[in-house]
């Protein structure tokens, strides 16, 4: 009887992978947004819980090292999630593009030939809910990215125009993604790899939601003040 349901379990799995980049170490922000908290659960294990919830064939969640309070918690949840893995980034401070290249070598080292696309994600867009990530798998471009606007952390209006933003979470081709592997360095990430694409090769999903994300005392304050974030948090 159990064979029976872990082969229907292994049946509903897609065709993707999960790499979540969770090695940041806020220094604005002056405290860990990965242990920030969202209706009483951490914000990192609501994300992850995200992440499983699409069937992933794995899910590589790139942290920082000599951080036991976060290690903690992802081999936790690897214990509880079977896809879950963890992956220490030993110099988070280089920027994104060391912790999308760890995900990219651990995704390329599990030789798992189902594996055609890889969902990206971050752990501080706080709004950020299930529908979303579905519609982004529901593409069949190269690229299916999400679009949003910069947000200026409070209820007035800017003197400035806001800025499109076309980024995280995104869904990638796998060989692409091995593609551009060397070309990422410090924080540039993926983004101005994906605006030299023909558009033909890329849509969009856009959510305004996801400007919201967590770097500084002002935009967690403000998400605090609204009700997205708990007002305590966890500090390490």
């Amino acid at each position: 009887m159990s064979s029976i349901v872990l082969e229907d379990k292994d049946r509903q799995m897609q065709n993707h992978a999960v790499i979540m980049l969770a090695s940041g170490l806020s220094q604005r922000l002056g405290q860990h947004k990965q242990l920030l908290v969202k209706d009483g659960e951490l914000l990192i294990v609501r994300m992850i819980r995200s992440a499983v919830s699409t069937n992933p064939q794995a899910v590589i969640v790139v942290i920082p090292d000599k951080h036991p309070a976060i290690a903690s918690v992802v081999t936790e949840l690897a214990l509880q999630y079977p896809a879950v893995q963890a992956v220490v980034n030993p110099k988070p401070e280089t920027g994104m593009a060391d912790s999308l290249r760890l995900g990219i070598e651990s995704i390329a080292s599990l030789g798992n030939s189902l594996i055609e696309r890889v969902l990206i994600m971050g752990v501080d867009q706080v709004l950020l809910d299930q529908s979303h990530l579905t519609a982004l798998l529901a593409g069949e471009q190269s690229v299916v990215a999400s679009s949003y606007h910069s947000w200026t952390y409070s209820d007035e209006l800017s003197a400035t125009e806001p800025k499109n933003i076309i980024g995280l979470p995104l869904v990638i081709d796998t060989g692409l993604l091995r593609q551009w592997q060397t070309e990422l360095t410090g924080d540039k990430g993926l983004r101005h790899l994906i605006r030299a694409l023909p558009p033909s090769q890329i849509r969009t999903v856009i959510n305004k939601q996801l400007s919201y994300d967590i770097d500084t005392p002002a935009q967690l304050a403000f998400a605090q003040k609204k009700g997205w974030l708990d007002q305590h948090s966890e500090r390490i």
